[in-house]
């Protein structure tokens, strides 16, 4: 069985990657996680922490991952030294040692759990709030109200030590650096209104503002808890596909004697011997031995590549045929499945920068609120008044300025965008890939998987003849090969009971054959396997791979396999040009079979053959022009474009590391789900710049009011609620609101 020669990517020149030359300086990475990190402030003060350190050449953050990749010169620095800035700056960190997702699932429960303490203390609150504001003025005496005040108190005090703990613990990190950001002012807000309600209860005051401590403590949560929910898991990308490597291998030595060592001891030069079905541990090149490489990580397509002596082979790749021994010229972190890993980490690394304009405006709006409080609290003492209700009006300032409608905007019409995408079978997964779907501008489809099903299907089936075909199923069945299985679900629709045949022997690289003591021995393979007279069965189309069958009286018959496109394939293609989006198909198979999809689809602009680094290349040229591409490819091979991509997605039943590192994942067997993708991206961008206005008008006109003194606590509380219901009740139109397509 074999399929077409195809070029592999050529790794890098493995002298320049080996570490000791006495001309390269010796550097080393390693990435750092910084849980405590919530916007573009700690990402600006954690990397210029570092980039200060002698010896650190470069520090980038992923605001998404909370990691941190650092390279440094090891004779000048340390992990220690820079996790001991960090600490300094108020970021603890950690090396990375293993996956965080479980640390991540704690995270969400303990929001969910604090969530639902603040929630219910806030509803108590706010009844004995609700009795106390009847009372005032009718027949309430004072001790009843005081008792309210305290059981006010006793519900609230503890409820908010417990569910404010998260901007408590961001907040005095913050301060021990030396810096500011909004849990800061969200703090001392609580803090404040706390205190001041415990002592005006204490002097048996009429009011009281523990229902806007607790009630402000409850809204911002369920922001935080929806920001981290939305927060794409793409941090084990590059470590999930490092998982592919083989974990031993089979050294041979000189004399001829073999032992299983660890994968990570093999060194270049190292003779490994791969056993069918084996994962290949090291690139190298083929020394004896003849098999086929299923090489679907690399080139993305499914059919596996014939290897004989003098052949490359890659780690990561299956041998699904003979034996090989391949002598090793690129070992552990030097392989391309590694190098591969490192194109997905540094892509998943620049895309976090793109989420910094709307953080950096902490580092303005917080100052901004200490400032207009302050201010308040001075202007009031100024204008005559006491200190307490001058502080009382500082607070209000503090509360009503609080960003919660702000923090919401975007993550309620994420939640309501990817609710609707989940009932249609799309999942988003980045927090911000909705935001970069909306910008795209040209679309950039992989082939196989993609534009295609991904599964070869016979040409002709139904005009094949039954009795031929049922013959060649026999030696068909007893091989994984794409095309055999093609075959054996041809007969299989054709009602033909497929039996395997016994004593057939599969030749790799070549096909099957089935040895006869009185005629020909029947073959399955390649044409020059088993000959080259007969006619094709059916219509064959432009850029069919062609499969022979040799009957026991010499007679031969050609099957056609082609890759079926996804049914509505040339419909979307069409709506996407006609919406003006630019299409390219950009393929890793051979010229034959990505011009004809690229033919039937009607997209002008195609490659074939082009390598994991060349499509990462074409996206590079995408982005200097000026575009903003949209990736969308299915096979492992597109993980570092789908990293780095503006925006990527991938379907459902693409390999898992590709999965991973996409913004989108959709269902079913159509391209439908694409556009659906797009028009509300774009919806939800819409929506979101409507939530912004909603909360900048709020801040316009209730922060005046506050800083003369017209809104208390209570009430910056209830409007600080309101303008969030207001952003969230607007999100949710988004669910059922019918959407148009265009750019």
């Amino acid at each position: 069985m074999t399929g077409n020669l195809r070029p592999v990517p050529t790794p890098p020149d493995e002298t320049a990657r080996e570490a000791g030359n006495d001309n390269t300086p010796l550097v080393e990475s390693t990435t750092l996680v910084a849980d405590t990190m919530y916007c573009g402030t700690c990402m600006i003060t954690i990397e210029d922490t570092l980039n200060a350190l002698p010896g650190v050449s470069r520090a980038r953050v992923n605001l998404t991952t909370k990691r941190v990749s650092a390279t440094y010169d090891p004779s000048r620095t340390s992990v220690e030294t820079m996790i001991a800035a960090l600490d300094g700056a108020g970021f603890p960190a950690a090396e990375l040692i293993e996956s965080r997702e479980a640390d991540a699932d704690a995270r969400d429960r303990d929001f969910l759990k604090r969530l639902g303490v603040a929630g219910f203390a806030a509803a108590n609150v706010m009844l004995l709030s609700v009795a106390v504001w009847s009372g005032i003025g009718n027949d309430m005496s004072q001790g009843i109200r005081s008792l309210f005040h305290w059981l006010s108190a006793l519900i609230a005090l503890p409820a908010i030590a417990y569910a404010g703990q998260p901007f408590f613990r961001s907040a005095r990190l913050a301060l021990k650096g030396g810096r500011l950001n909004m849990d800061v002012p969200i703090s001392l807000g609580v803090i404040l209104a706390s205190g001041m309600s415990v002592f005006q209860t204490i002097r048996g005051n009429d009011h009281v503002y523990f229902d806007a401590a607790i009630t402000l403590l409850f809204f911002l949560l369920i922001g935080r808890f929806l920001d981290q929910m939305m927060r794409t898991r793409a941090a084990g990308a590059a470590a999930n596909l490092l998982g592919l490597k083989a974990s031993s291998a089979v050294l041979l030595a000189d004399d001829g004697s073999s032992q299983r060592v660890s994968a990570r001891s093999l060194k270049p030069g190292s003779r490994v011997l791969i056993a069918a079905g084996e994962r290949i541990a090291a690139d190298g090149v083929v020394e004896d031995g003849t098999s086929e490489v299923e090489e679907s990580l690399i080139t993305g397509e499914s059919v596996p590549r014939p290897v004989t002596v003098g052949a490359t082979v890659y780690a990561g790749t299956v041998n699904g045929g003979g034996a090989l021994i391949v002598r090793a010229t690129a070992t552990d972190q030097n392989t391309l499945l590694a190098e591969i890993a490192r194109l997905i980490d540094a892509a998943e690394q620049g895309r976090g920068r793109y989420v910094r304009l709307a953080d950096r405006a902490a580092r303005v709006y917080a100052p901004a609120v200490h400032i207009l409080s302050g201010a308040t609290f001075l202007g009031w003492l100024a204008l005559g008044n006491g200190w307490e209700p001058s502080l009382t009006a500082a607070i209000a300032v503090l509360i009503i300025t609080c960003p919660c409608a702000l923090a919401l905007a975007v993550p309620a019409v994420q939640v309501a965008a990817t609710s609707r995408l989940m009932r249609r079978g799309v999942l988003v997964k980045a927090p911000d890939g909705l935001e970069r779907l909306s910008e795209a501008d040209t679309i950039v489809l992989d082939k196989t998987g993609t534009l295609s099903l991904g599964e070869p299907e016979l040409v002709g089936a139904e005009g094949a003849d039954r009795e031929t075909l049922a013959r060649a199923v026999r030696l068909a069945a007893v091989s994984r090969h794409p095309y055999s299985r093609a075959l054996v679900r041809a007969a299989e629709r054709r009602g033909i009971a497929v039996a395997p045949a016994e004593g057939v022997i599969e030749v790799p690289g070549s096909g099957l054959r089935l040895p006869n003591e009185n005629a020909h021995e029947e073959r399955l393979g390649a044409p020059g396997f088993v000959g080259e007279s007969g006619t094709p069965i059916g219509t064959s189309e432009a850029g069919a791979s062609v499969l022979a069958y040799r009957a026991a009286d010499g007679q031969i018959t050609r099957y056609s396999f082609i890759d079926r496109l996804r049914p509505d394939a040339a419909e979307v293609v069409t709506r996407l040009k006609q919406a003006g989006y630019t299409v390219e198909l950009l393929s890793g198979d051979r010229q034959g079979p990505v011009a004809a999809a690229a033919a039937a689809t009607g997209i002008e602009t195609f490659r074939a053959e082009t390598s994991p680094a060349g499509k990462l290349a074409r996206l590079g040229e995408l982005a200097a022009a000026g575009h903003k591409p949209l990736m969308i490819g299915d096979g492992l091979n597109d993980a570092p474009a789908l990293a780095a991509g503006h925006a990527s997605m991938s379907p459902a039943g693409a390999a898992d590391i590709s999965q991973v590192t996409a913004d989108a994942i959709f269902q079913g067997q159509g391209l439908a789900p694409v556009v659906e993708t797009i028009a509300v991206a774009k919806a939800s961008q819409r929506m979101a710049i409507q939530n912004f206005a909603i909360a900048i008008a709020y801040n316009f006109v209730f922060v005046p009011l506050a800083m003369l003194g017209h809104v208390t606590p209570l009430i910056a509380a209830i409007a600080m609620s309101a303008s969030s219901i207001a952003v969230t009740a607007n999100a949710v139109r988004l669910k059922t609101k019918r959407l148009e397509f265009h750019r």
